[in-house]
């Protein structure tokens, strides 16, 4: 569990200095907002023992509210991945976003599953609201016609089997307009949360260990499903392992031959699959 703020950062801990002020903790780290240069504020997260191994999660620009620390904080730790890279010297010193190794923002980044369909983040109207909503929409291939839809982001990350990019671009949306009254972001860091408290998660890094493990390794689908506790026998009353069963759990197949295979799976069944099956780390076969 983890403690968030719902008002602007405050510093509930005297003994803190004053550069950092405290938003969040968990385990035995902390996520802090340290000040920059020119008005700009990092997002660190690092050890609570001696603020060591720090890490950043987002450098605020000076004219970005303070309050946008919290969304990012939020989003970050509602995510078990938490992914970060190393506070760099350089990043106290220097502007957000300063660099070589930057690149130019899409103004209206697209993204496309393997089909072609595309995804986008856009202001609409839903649900009878007077205020524009930023969604994502789907949208059929280049060159083919039909109406865009209004999706979840959870069927983006689905659709593209990857979290990355559909985080990275909702966050933006959020922090970006977090305060403009022109429109809401309510609805889409509300499902950016559920995403990332959600027990049910992507499946592909598990399918591609449960591949290895067979071509590679030599390790039968059966023996897989046998070590997890699916048995089945035949009419001779011979024993093997449920491999419709795991083929169904890791996406390589569907539930009933006509359905497309799904790219979730309960993180309970992950578990069970990558100690007892494959004898890994269930962290090791988990996609953040």
């Amino acid at each position: 569990m983890h403690e968030t703020l719902t008002g602007p950062p405050t510093n509930p801990h005297p003994e803190i200095s004053d550069r950092a002020l405290l938003l969040a903790g968990y385990d035995d780290r902390e996520v802090v907002l340290l000040r920059g240069v020119h008005g700009s504020r990092l997002v660190v997260d690092r050890l609570v023992d001696g603020a060591a191994d720090p890490r950043l999660v987002a450098h605020l620009t000076a004219d970005e509210p303070d309050l946008n620390a919290i969304v990012v904080t939020d989003i970050y730790l509602a995510d078990p991945g938490r992914r970060a890279r190393p506070l760099a010297d350089g990043d106290l010193v220097g502007p957000p976003l300063a660099g070589p190794q930057d690149e130019p923002i899409d103004p209206d980044p697209v993204l496309r599953d393997r089909h072609g369909i595309r995804f986008r983040l856009a202001p609409i109207i839903t649900g009878g609201s007077h205020l524009p909503e930023f969604r994502w929409l789907r949208e059929p291939p280049d060159g083919a016609a039909g109406p865009a839809e209004c999706v979840s982001c959870r069927r983006v990350v689905g659709a593209l089997e990857d979290y990355d990019p559909v985080r990275l671009l909702a966050t933006a949306a959020i922090v970006g307009h977090r305060r403009d009254p022109a429109v809401s972001v309510a609805t889409l860091g509300l499902e950016l949360r559920r995403l990332g408290a959600s027990p049910i998660i992507l499946n592909r890094r598990l399918r591609e260990a449960v591949v290895e493990a067979s071509a590679r390794r030599g390790v039968s689908l059966s023996a897989i499903a046998l070590a997890c506790g699916r048995v089945k026998y035949d009419a001779r009353g011979r024993r093997s392992g449920e491999t419709s069963w795991l083929a169904r759990r890791v996406g390589l197949a569907g539930d009933d031959g006509a359905r497309r295979p799904t790219p979730w799976v309960h993180t309970d069944v992950l578990g069970l699959i990558a100690r007892n099956g494959l004898g890994v780390a269930p962290h090791e076969v988990e996609l953040g």
